[in-house]
């Protein structure tokens, strides 16, 4: 075979392959964009605010990080705060703080209890998810070791249409409070806003198609009575 076509060959399978990666590439972006419109539209007609809200028995604080002290994140602090509000205008009756605590030096739930408790929210008020790893998680795990059935989500308004797409769509019937309480950075936004898109197309693969066993364990209803 001659060089000329050699060459010829290999070029043209070049072009094959960048034209692959090209519209795989679109494909994805599209795809990606679209679980995150999706998750909006859904989540749309189930926020609220705090003063409009139907009132839950139990809302679903989501962890959101710790500071070097331990202490819960500015982020996390507001949705404490946000959802101790909640609770002090008898919209709950009690708080289920859900977070990371797989390392013995990082204690989301507690951070987030002692918060709470530092806000005048009384010990027996607060329930404490230490597997609450992912939002996949925490949604799962309310349903099926608290034994909740509705709920009130608090969250950032960024976080909320895949917190309630993904509690809805277990079996938690919920609505959302957004716990936007200050003006965060705008760099933080967007780069918060980024991750949510490739989330949202993880929360749709997780509730339809994979339904991954999240940590479990025995089951806790928060009540117990018929």
């Amino acid at each position: 075979m001659r060089t000329g076509t050699i060459l010829a060959m290999v070029k043209k399978i070049f072009n094959m392959l960048i034209h692959i990666i090209f519209w795989t590439g679109i494909a994805a972006v599209l795809l990606i964009v679209a679980a995150r419109i999706f998750t909006g539209m859904f989540a749309k007609p189930r926020i609220e605010t705090l003063a409009s809200v139907t009132p839950a028995r139990v809302a679903i604080v989501f962890g959101a990080g710790l500071q070097r002290d331990g202490s819960p994140s500015p982020v996390l602090r507001d949705r404490v705060k946000t959802s101790a509000e909640l609770y002090f205008a008898g919209k709950v009756e009690k708080l289920l703080f859900s977070g990371d605590n797989r390392y013995v030096d990082y204690n989301e739930p507690g951070a987030m209890r002692a918060y709470a408790l530092s806000l005048g929210v009384p010990e027996d008020a607060i329930v404490l998810d230490y597997a609450g790893r992912r939002t996949y998680d925490t949604c799962y795990r309310a349903k099926y070791i608290f034994g909740l059935n509705e709920a009130i989500l608090v969250t950032q308004a960024y976080h909320l249409p895949r917190a309630l797409f993904t509690c809805n769509e277990i079996g938690l019937k919920s609505v959302g409070v957004s716990a936007d309480q200050r003006t965060y950075s705008k760099f933080s936004l967007f780069m918060w806003n980024v991750r949510e898109y490739a989330a949202s197309l993880v929360a749709l693969w997780d509730v339809w198609i994979s339904r991954p066993l999240p940590v479990m364990g025995t089951p806790e209803p928060i009540f117990t009575e018929k």
